[in-house]
């Protein structure tokens, strides 16, 4: 199972249900589009019993340090955009949606996730699912929201934090 979280924006309180929600569902990966904005916020998705990739938002300050709280785990946060291989899935990953109908148009990706808007998003187009987990801090839309999906099954399914 994967999780997938965007825009925490320094909500601690948000952010420390990350883990609970991991272990119940058992999440080997969690995937955070940007917008951590604290370098102190990386240790809320970082854990040993799953991996951690992420990408730089427009509100990230410290990226150094920001990437060397997650490399200290053997995770990774990119620049946005970016793509990865996990499990054998092509996954285009994004803070801003800049390239979001190029990537969902060429059909070569099988996810597409993206954030910065802080707007829900599930949906499928062709091959392609693509996902804003909307935003995890709760503060523009008053709802706080993570998605877990199965990469296998493709079935996903929406959390409030």
């Amino acid at each position: 199972m994967w999780l997938i979280i965007s825009d925490s924006h320094d909500n601690v309180e948000k952010a420390k249900k990350i883990s609970g929600i991991s272990k119940i569902n058992h999440v080997d990966h969690i995937f955070h589009l940007g917008d951590f904005v604290s370098p102190f916020m990386v240790q809320y998705f970082l854990g040993e019993d799953h991996e951690f990739t992420g990408v730089f938002g427009n509100n990230d300050g410290d990226m150094l340090f920001l990437q060397k709280k997650a490399e200290s785990l053997e995770s990774r946060i990119l620049r946005s955009p970016n793509w990865v291989n996990v499990d054998g899935k092509k996954i285009y990953l994004m803070h801003e949606p800049r390239a979001l109908y190029p990537a969902i148009a060429s059909q070569i990706y099988d996810f597409v996730f993206f954030g910065h808007t802080h707007r829900l998003i599930v949906k499928k187009f062709g091959r392609t699912i693509v996902i804003n987990p909307g935003e995890s801090c709760g503060t523009l839309t008053g709802r706080a929201t993570c998605v877990l999906l199965d990469p296998k099954n493709l079935e996903t399914r929406v959390i409030e934090l």
